[in-house]
């Protein structure tokens, strides 16, 4: 996709989203991005112009007059990709948007790739890899805690950990390489006891980080909670409820909610992915049988089952059996006990004891809100940490396993008391995947797949 020999082109994109709006930015960069937008600028020479300046005025292509717009001047390496950067502030027709860009090019520049911004300035060392990965997360973050943790990460908090840990690895690293040239002399120049501590302390961060990875996902992707049980047990009212709209319709009669339903829903910066479904029974109605399938599938898939009954008629025998299968399915789930307020007190106390149940009025919105906060308990524990380093990405991810294992390699060996020689390709595999996070290790392909997925402009 990237060729390296075309980064000395001048890249040009929209930066604001496509369509019709007040204002249209316009982005270039490169060592030619000042002299192209100088030949259609008017009213100044730009290229004797401070950086980091902005300058009103109007553009010309050849004596067509386009916009009356703003031009932002970055001189390299003080800019975002760490090139000459241009940023062409203008009305925000598409329309006038496009005869920019086409002046643009015809003078010199090209459409830049999905990601190529970025990816020049992670070339040109303004960002590492796992900065520029934030930056896409950043762009795609819907809740305050993806937010919070693409910009922790997007500011080099994980990468920061992962320098230290690689750094303090490459001294030990060099030392046992070291030794591999005195290895008739029988001498060590690595304190064995030092470097013990130091792949303890790393497996510490990495396994933390591991760990946060769960969170991560949660905070990235949300959670898809799939609401099931008997026809007429208030699940599309719950839905409704938990969404405050009318979403769902709701009907006295059973078997009303033939398909599923999804809806999104932010609880304490999660998003949660609610799937109303078809009341499972057994019916001979095919299209009736076909929901009820479905609503088994998307519980299977759900990472969080609510379990819905009508309290006035469930018995505690009955739920006791729907609490077994639960658990036999392996999924984590809420039992929610549907419409108390049709029961009264000594019923409610009396009816579900010593069983996990928690009690609710979908229609009348009692116990919702502790409803909400038992499916952020499913999840997290305690408040959402983004201040904390937390994993995001399915590619540190993996990468982290693998400097895991490669660790718990290195220490079997220090255990065992292998020479240097032995050691060292382990630690190598450390810093290797520890690169390979961060781009110190990496390759055009790899580059290519990573920045495919960022918007053009960006």
């Amino acid at each position: 996709m990237y060729r390296f020999d075309s980064w000395n082109e001048t890249i040009i994109a929209i930066a604001t989203p496509q369509g019709i709006g007040a204002i249209g930015v316009i982005r270039l960069s490169g060592k030619n991005a000042i002299e192209i937008v100088n030949k259609l600028f008017y009213n100044k020479d730009l290229t004797v112009q401070p950086s980091h300046t902005l300058h009103v005025g109007i553009l010309k292509n050849n004596e067509t007059i386009i916009d009356e717009v703003v031009v932002s001047l970055y001189f390299a390496p003080r800019s975002y990709t760490g090139e000459n950067v241009v940023e062409i502030s203008c009305h925000g027709s598409a329309f006038i948007q496009q005869k920019i860009i086409d002046a643009c090019i015809k003078n010199g520049a090209r459409l830049a790739k999905p990601g190529e911004f970025t990816q020049r300035a992670f070339l040109n060392g303004k960002l590492d890899l796992a900065q520029a990965e934030a930056v896409a997360d950043l762009i795609a973050s819907n809740t305050e805690a993806s937010r919070k943790t693409a910009l922790q990460n997007m500011r080099g908090g994980f990468s920061n950990v992962l320098k230290n840990l690689r750094e303090e690895l490459l001294k030990f690293s060099a030392l046992i390489e070291l030794e591999l040239d005195f290895s008739q002399e029988d001498v060590e120049f690595a304190d064995r006891t030092q470097f013990y501590q130091l792949i303890t302390d790393a497996e510490n961060v990495i396994q933390n980080l591991l760990q946060s990875f769960r969170l991560g996902n949660v905070i990235r992707n949300g959670v898809q909670v799939a609401i099931i049980g008997k026809p007429n047990a208030g699940k599309s009212t719950l839905l409704n409820t938990l969404l405050n709209e009318n979403r769902a319709i709701v009907s006295d009669i059973a078997g009303t909610t033939r398909d599923t339903i999804e809806e999104v829903i932010n609880i304490e910066g999660i998003l949660f992915r609610l799937i109303d479904t078809a009341g499972i029974r057994e019916s001979e109605n095919e299209i009736e049988t076909i929901g009820v399938e479905k609503s088994l599938e998307k519980m299977r898939n759900a990472d969080i089952v609510i379990y819905l009954f009508d309290s006035t008629r469930e018995t505690k025998a009955n739920l006791s059996l729907e609490l077994q299968q639960l658990i036999a399915a392996g999924k984590t789930f809420l039992l929610i006990g549907n419409k108390i307020d049709l029961m009264n007190a000594g019923d409610i106390i009396n009816k579900f004891e010593e069983i996990e149940v928690l009690l609710i009025s979908a229609k009348e919105h009692t116990h919702v809100n502790l409803l909400k906060k038992k499916l952020v308990e499913k999840i997290i524990t305690g408040n959402v940490e983004t201040e904390n380093i937390i994993v995001t990405n399915a590619r540190h991810y993996e990468a982290l396993q693998k400097i895991n294992e490669a660790l718990a390699d290195t220490r079997k060996g220090l255990d065992n008391h292998i020479p240097g020689d032995l050691i060292a390709p382990d630690i190598r595999r450390c810093l290797h995947y520890l690169g390979e996070i961060t781009g110190q290790i990496t390759n055009e392909d790899q580059l290519d797949y990573i920045f495919s997925k960022f918007c053009i402009g960006k």
